[in-house]
């Protein structure tokens, strides 16, 4: 069975953590995604992590039931995350070095005529200076995130029971 049909057929939301993990708070995009990772058995959720959002990622999110982006910001509260709705906007340009989220589900969109929901977690960074690990207030959100993730992936897809 090829992974295209797996993947489908088990309905599995995508994580996607991404962010420069030799950036202390940047990468906590991939602390989030390695964690899911390491659960991953007991989950519907298929996580990855990447450096930079890259066009080949619009193939796994037209076979996702919904997306998660995960990144690092420096605005807002340090230690604070916020998850907000993201559309499909704008053309994709095939040229890019790098994409936004938007422009990633509007190539899914394109390619392959489908688009999932997609949700964007942010956590507001303390440090970006050169470091393999996290502040430690950075560090300290990153549970609350996945959970997060496992429960809004876990109750948006749970069938409905009269």
């Amino acid at each position: 069975m090829n992974d295209r049909i797996k993947i489908t057929e088990c309905g599995k939301s995508l994580v996607i953590g991404y962010g420069n993990p030799l950036r202390g708070d940047d990468g906590v995009g991939w602390h989030v995604a390695k964690m899911l990772q390491a659960r991953q058995d007991d989950l519907e959720i298929e996580a990855t992590a990447c450096q930079q959002l890259v066009p080949e990622l619009a193939e796994r999110i037209s076979r996702a039931k919904a997306v998660y982006f995960v990144d690092a910001t420096s605005a807002g509260v340090q230690g604070e995350w916020r998850c907000q709705p993201i559309q499909s906007e704008g053309a994709p340009s095939a040229l890019a070095h790098f994409a936004t989220p938007s422009a990633l589900l509007a190539m899914a969109q394109r390619l392959y005529g489908i688009v999932p929901k997609a949700y964007l977690f942010t956590i507001c960074g303390a440090s970006f200076e050169f470091s393999g690990e996290l502040s430690a207030i950075v560090a300290a959100a990153v549970p609350s995130v996945v959970e997060a993730i496992e429960n809004h992936a876990t109750d948006h897809w749970r069938p409905t029971h009269a």
